[in-house]
C-alpha cells in the first residue's frame, strides 16, 4: 500500500491536524480481551478506587495504541510507520458517562530524514494531563 503523504510536501515544525479519540468503559473491556489483561483497574470501579485511583483507567498500551492510530491515520499506511515509542506520563481516567474520557493527539514533523523518511513528535492529552511523553514516530513517506 504505502504512505499517502509525499516527503516534498512536509517541512520540519509543520504542524499536523489534531484529533481527539473519546474512550468508554466498553472499549477497555474489549481492549482488556484482546490484550489479554484484565486487571480489573481497567475495568472495576470500585476495584480502581480501593488502590487509590480516581476510578477506571485506560490501559497505558491503550493509550499508547491511540497515538499510533493518529500516525498511521496521517500516513495513510500503518506499514509506514518504521519505529514508535512513547514513555507513560499521566492516567486516562475513564468516568462511567455516556462521554467517558477523551484522548487529543496532535504531532509536528521534528525532522526530516534521508530515505523520505521523517519523525513524527506527538502530544497526547487527556484532560489537563499530558498522558504520553517522549512520543515518537518514524513514518516511512512516500
Amino acid at each position: 500500500m504505502g504512505a499517502t503523504i509525499k516527503w516534498d510536501e512536509v517541512e520540519q515544525g509543520q504542524e499536523l491536524p489534531a484529533a481527539e479519540y473519546q474512550v468508554q468503559r466498553l472499549n477497555l473491556v474489549m481492549y482488556a480481551g484482546a490484550s489479554g489483561d484484565f486487571n480489573p483497574i481497567h475495568w472495576n470501579e470500585r476495584y480502581a478506587k480501593s488502590v487509590g485511583l480516581p476510578d477506571v483507567i485506560a490501559h497505558g498500551m491503550y493509550t499508547m495504541a491511540q497515538g499510533g492510530r493518529y500516525v498511521t491515520d496521517w500516513a495513510g499506511d500503518p506499514a509506514a510507520v518504521v519505529d514508535y515509542g512513547v514513555r507513560f506520563s499521566s492516567m486516562v481516567v475513564v468516568p462511567d458517562d455516556d462521554n467517558g474520557a477523551t484522548i487529543s493527539v496532535s504531532g509536528i514533523i521534528e525532522e526530516k530524514l534521508p530515505d523520505k523518511r521523517v519523525v513524527v513528535v506527538l502530544t497526547a492529552r487527556s484532560g489537563d494531563s499530558r498522558v504520553l511523553s517522549k512520543a515518537r514516530a518514524v513514518v516511512q513517506l512516500a
